[in-house]
């Protein structure tokens, strides 16, 4: 199948959203099917205001149709609601073309805490840009239940995976820490609480793996942290098996990748129990949610790194990709020739 993804998140962009569309287009080239995307990268693009790190495209939407003209879909996925997901959003209207999308972000509760928007408003937009999607994936059943009581129509499932070849369970180096080593990956910004994170009180050592627009403040503010900066996968997973919990304190996550890639490491997670880990923890012994974080945490050292690695285990890219597929709507495309016999 010739499948077209359109997606406003892309590298250099270290996120869930990128890992996401990476592994599944991955696995769906290892199928057999044939994989384009539309990214930033192909166009002009300006920094997100409040959030540079993250470009916007610059009027997209001539080069947009052009490239799904000259691909020819037979599925068409819209993975982000910025300009790439509008214009591409707009050019399957006109065409009358089937769509998919997904809802990989807690985009309402983000932009309230950066401008303090009411939710009611940011759940209106995306009412109306899922609104003709033939199928609209959450990454899990909580998500899915929220976006329904919000009043999205033809919500399904699309859950996500672990690459256990490279987050494997190895003991990493201690960069002369002292133990026990908690640790925080994943981007440093106001809707990821990681304030709630450094401000405990807790033994040992902390440690920060990202960036974002709330790193200066926070490197100023609590300049014991070890910060690590952006790392590459492999590093990455050295880092999580160097450390003994994962500390988790977002509430505005759909998921939380970072939550299974630290159990594949044997990290125990440390969480308040709210969408995402409840999710990927539930009522598994794997790691430790409370609404008071630092009881979390340490609680989270009592855990066993064995069984936090066998929780990680059920999930797989493999499976993920599967349900993608199973979502995706077919794209029939009529050729100049047969419209005009059909209007003759």
């Amino acid at each position: 199948m010739r499948i077209m993804i359109v997606t406003d998140a892309w590298e250099p962009q270290v996120n869930g959203v990128v890992q996401t569309l990476k592994n599944t287009r991955r696995e769906l080239e290892t199928l057999g099917h044939e994989v384009a995307m539309i990214t930033p990268r192909d166009f002009i693009t300006l920094p997100c205001p409040t959030y540079p790190d993250i470009r916007l495209s610059l009027l997209p939407g001539r080069r947009v149709c052009q490239r799904l003209q000259d691909f020819i879909p037979e599925a068409l996925h819209i993975a982000t609601e910025g300009p790439l997901g509008m214009a591409a959003r707009a050019y399957a209207l006109r065409q009358n073309l089937p769509f998919t999308t997904a809802y990989h972000t807690r985009f309402p509760e983000y932009v309230r805490a950066r401008f303090a928007l009411p939710l009611s408003w940011t759940y209106a937009f995306l009412r109306w840009f899922h609104g003709p999607s033939r199928a609209v994936m959450a990454p899990t059943p909580v998500v899915q239940k929220d976006l329904q009581r919000q009043g999205f129509k033809r919500v399904v499932l699309w859950s996500r995976g672990v690459d256990l070849e490279i987050f494997r369970s190895e003991r990493g180096r201690r960069l002369d820490s002292a133990p026990p080593i908690f640790l925080y990956v994943g981007r440093v910004a106001v809707e990821k609480n990681v304030e709630a994170f450094l401000s405990l009180e807790l033994p040992g050592s902390k440690w920060v793996v990202g960036e974002g627009p709330a790193l200066p403040r926070l490197r100023q503010r609590y300049p014991k942290v070890n910060y690590l900066g952006v790392l590459n996968l492999q590093a990455l997973a050295a880092v999580y098996a160097s450390a003994d919990v994962f500390v988790f304190p977002s509430k505005t996550d759909t998921f939380g990748l970072v939550l299974l890639e630290a159990l594949a490491c044997g990290c125990p997670v440390a969480a308040y129990p709210v969408t995402g880990p409840l999710d990927v923890i539930g009522d598994s012994p794997a790691g430790a949610l409370n609404e008071d974080l630092r009881t979390a945490c340490l609680a989270a050292l009592n855990i066993s790194r064995v069984t936090a690695r066998a929780h990680a285990e059920k999930f797989s890219w493999a499976a993920a990709t599967h349900q993608f597929l199973a979502h995706l709507q077919p794209v029939v495309h009529v050729s100049p020739i047969i419209a005009e016999l059909g209007m003759g």
